[in-house]
């Protein structure tokens, strides 16, 4: 029997329609009027709305993702310890897993994968929790509880930091789960290169050329601006070989409130996400501040491609 993580492989590195991933849990339940917690931002929201989390996982199935993503971005107890949740760092995990199977049970009518994700970020204040040993142990119990609640596989976002990031992912790995890598990036005013997203002083080109190293199944340029994504992905190809997805943000952060300024049209994004297709991406969709009018409009658009592209073959 084909698992829904061999189905998501197969496509990766098949020909075809590109895969469409979900938008940004967090930033839709905040639109959706979920309130953010001061230092998790969405990560209290599997004990505090449920409902409101499957809603959204499930209005993103509807949209034509194909890949959900768990609300677990801001779960690890390197992030839930110093946010004064420590004692629910298996709760959280656990239920988070819950919500996005009863989401697809409720919702899917082809198959969608469900992703764990983690994510290296450390509260800069709590140093302790600020350091690539503790993060990686704190990532190995969110990866062991992830795997054992039965995700298909694990989404490591926001990747920024060299020695954060790998000990991000050697310690996901010991899942033996299937795995993909998100770095973030931008384009920082008066910088001679693209850097990681929060970091102008740390080449892209570093973070990529280490992270290419391991194993995974697709390397992703993710909560990236969307203008900013073609050059992004650029540096990605100089040294991974392996598939490519791209899920980028649209609007600002200000903790612990996204700002929905300026945030892309679905239209305008789908004819980037074209563009990024045409160059090889297999797999789009968004992060924050991009929703399920997001998610329908890659859908549609990728749909009337294959069609046009069946006809003209035919």
């Amino acid at each position: 029997m084909t698992s829904q993580a061999d189905w998501l492989i197969e496509r990766l590195n098949g020909r075809g329609d590109p895969i469409v991933i979900d938008g940004g849990m967090g930033t839709q339940l905040e639109k959706d009027g979920v309130a953010m917690h001061g230092k998790v931002w969405s990560g209290e929201a599997v004990l505090s709305n449920p409902d409101a989390v499957r809603r959204v996982h499930e209005d993103f199935i509807r949209a034509g993702a194909e890949v959900i993503i768990t609300n677990t971005f801001a779960a690890g107890r390197h992030m839930l310890e110093p946010g004064g949740l420590g004692e629910h760092v298996a709760t959280i995990n656990t239920n988070a897993v819950r919500l996005a199977q009863q989401a697809r049970d409720n919702a899917a009518e082809c198959p969608v994968a469900i992703l764990g994700s983690i994510c290296e970020w450390a509260f800069m204040k709590a140093s302790g929790w600020n350091t690539p040993e503790a993060v990686g142990e704190s990532v190995r119990e969110q990866a062991r509880l992830l795997h054992a609640t039965g995700v298909d596989g694990l989404a490591l976002e926001m990747c920024e930091r060299v020695e954060f990031s790998i000990a991000t992912v050697e310690a996901a790995m010991e899942t033996g789960l299937p795995l993909w890598i998100g770095v973030s990036a931008q384009r920082h005013k008066g910088a001679d290169e693209i850097t990681t997203f929060d970091y102008a002083d740390r080449g892209l080109d570093e973070l990529v050329r280490e992270l290419a190293k391991y194993p995974a199944m697709a390397m992703n340029i993710m909560h990236t601006p969307v203008q900013d994504v073609t050059e992004a992905l650029g540096v990605l190809r100089q040294h991974w070989n392996g598939p490519v997805g791209a899920y980028p943000e649209s609007g600002l952060f200000s903790m612990p409130n996204w700002q929905f300024v300026d945030v892309i049209a679905p239209q305008a994004l789908a004819e980037a996400a074209r563009g990024w297709v045409r160059d090889g991406v297999r797999m789009v969709g968004g992060c924050c501040g991009l929703g399920p009018e997001h998610i329908a409009a890659l859908r549609d658009a990728f749909k009337r491609d294959e069609s046009e592209s069946a006809l003209r073959e035919g």
